[in-house]
């Protein structure tokens, strides 16, 4: 049966559908020699092309749907690439074989914390669309006054300048004098909007740091730049969420071999942690 040529190429961990829309419209992909068009449908047994190099087509039933959660270090961009040369999300993360890793979703480059990948697009452009509104929680160190009146229209509701927004919920986590820690949720994923409600009260943030999405939390002990493979339920979660069936395969192993393996690779984290780290210092000391 034929399926939609962006839904297989999303599926497949090459990017979002709309990132594939935008590459069938430009010229890049072509089918069995041809250049590719939107709305077109493929077979199994199609030739496919990306800028002219040959990809593998597999069927839903070929694809194990594999998340990783990654700490997201501050300086880091959401960006396969960056022609300033700016570290980004990808650098860091495990090889995949016959397939790409997708992002669910974007922080800025000043905002660290849980960013998700998975190897299915199609999972990846799901949990992104609006109406899924998956709950978010944020730590957020603010500087400025922050009363009763201020909290109040944040949970209310103010007015951006892409519309109405607010805080599902504003809970103070501590602090002295100016410099307040707040847990705030929300549910959808406007650009840089936990700082906008927050400057639209004249109240600065300093640190940002996304500890939640839905109920998969960033591991206390994952390093900054560290990466850890989500269980099949934690996926199946995911993939309820986003109105799929569940996965029932995994990559993860449940022997006590595996869980050898999975100490070893966390004192690997750790080490190439450090090591990505000196080497950037030293990158940008040279370059100053």
């Amino acid at each position: 049966m034929s399926e939609k040529l962006q839904k297989v190429l999303a599926r497949a961990g090459h990017g979002s559908r709309r990132e594939m829309e935008a590459w069938i419209a430009a010229g890049r992909i072509s089918i069995d020699g041809e250049i590719a068009s939107l709305g077109d449908r493929i077979e199994a047994d199609a030739k496919v092309r990306i800028d002219g190099r040959a990809i593998s087509i597999k069927s839903e039933e070929d694809i194990v749907c594999r998340v990783i959660a990654y700490h997201k270090p501050e300086g880091e961009i959401c960006s396969r690439k960056d022609p300033e040369g700016r570290p980004t999300v990808f650098d860091r993360l495990p090889k995949t074989r016959d397939s790409r890793w997708v992002a669910v979703g974007r922080l800025d480059i000043n905002t660290s914390g849980l960013l998700l990948f998975t190897s299915d697009g199609e999972l990846a452009n799901r949990l992104m669309h609006p109406s899924n509104e998956v709950e978010r929680e944020y730590a957020v160190r603010t500087f400025g006054e922050v009363n009763d009146a201020c909290i109040q229209h944040l949970r209310m509701g103010v007015t951006l300048e892409d519309g109405p927004a607010n805080f599902d919920k504003v809970k103070a986590a501590g602090g002295e004098g100016m410099n307040k820690w707040w847990h705030v949720t929300l549910s959808e994923g406007r650009n840089r909007e936990v700082r906008r409600l927050w400057e639209s009260q004249e109240v600065q943030v300093s640190r940002l740091i996304r500890i939640r999405y839905g109920s998969i939390e960033l591991p206390k002990s994952l390093p900054r730049g560290g990466w850890i493979e989500l269980t099949l339920e934690q996926v199946n979660y995911l993939r309820k969420t986003a109105g799929m069936e569940n996965e029932n395969r995994t990559l993860m192993g449940t022997d006590k071999h595996s869980v050898a393996r999975a100490k070893v690779k966390s004192a690997k984290i750790k080490r190439a942690v450090h090591k990505h780290k000196a080497t950037a210092g030293k990158n940008t000391r040279q370059r100053s």
